[in-house]
């Protein structure tokens, strides 16, 4: 029971950020060459006028090394990777369907018709992530909302405040405060998330 709120408040972020349209931030990797049977068809790019097979490689991303003056910081370090693995794929997934839903919304003109909209959405997203988030710890709670602001560009409070209203926004603040966690306070990738930052790239690179 200790989780309750928090677990209400991730379900209503997840689903604000499936019914918001224009907030994502897509990222869209390189086509891979084209494979057929024991072959390969190589894009060509033509160099004073010979034709030169090219072949896409992937990105490397490369940090300084990490120095960790005790092991306890160190097993705080890996178990914020894992943490972070677990919760990242729900926030990639919260963005695509922001991707599939958004075309809906847009075509929506009426008030009623987009809040109505908003409650159906609300209603199906906690029956698809309702048991994974129920799993969830404070601190992977924590993370997903940070992510989620993240990949939206948006803070927690401001998809509550433009889409529930300010009194529902305030609310959750005050919920999210008893678990530590700012729903006004903004993704910072070079500040205070720069270690969240570099391991979710690490994570989209496939490199940790």
């Amino acid at each position: 029971m200790k989780h309750f709120g928090l677990i209400q408040l991730l379900l209503l972020l997840f689903s604000l950020v499936a019914a918001k349209p224009g907030l994502s931030q897509v990222r869209v990797s390189a086509a891979d060459s084209l494979q057929k049977e024991d072959r390969f068809v190589l894009k060509a790019e033509e160099v004073d006028g010979t034709r030169i097979a090219t072949i896409d490689v992937p990105e490397v991303v490369v940090y300084p090394k990490l120095e960790f003056d005790s092991r306890r910081k160190f097993r705080r370090y890996k178990k914020l990777v894992r943490d972070l693995k677990k919760v990242y794929p729900y926030a990639q997934k919260a963005k695509y369907k922001l991707m599939k839903m958004e075309r809906e919304f847009r075509s929506i003109e009426s008030e009623k018709e987009r809040k109505q909209y908003i409650k159906r959405m609300e209603k199906e997203i906690k029956n698809e992530f309702k048991d994974d988030i129920k799993n969830m710890t404070i601190n992977e709670g924590r993370l997903l909302l940070k992510l989620i602001d993240r990949e939206t560009g948006n803070t927690s409070y401001t998809l509550l405040d433009e889409l529930k209203g300010s009194f529902t926004a305030a609310f959750w603040q005050t919920v999210a405060r008893i678990f530590g966690h700012n729903l006004k306070a903004e993704y910072e990738p070079n500040g205070r998330d720069y270690l969240i930052e570099r391991i979710v790239v690490l994570i989209e690179h496939n490199q940790i």
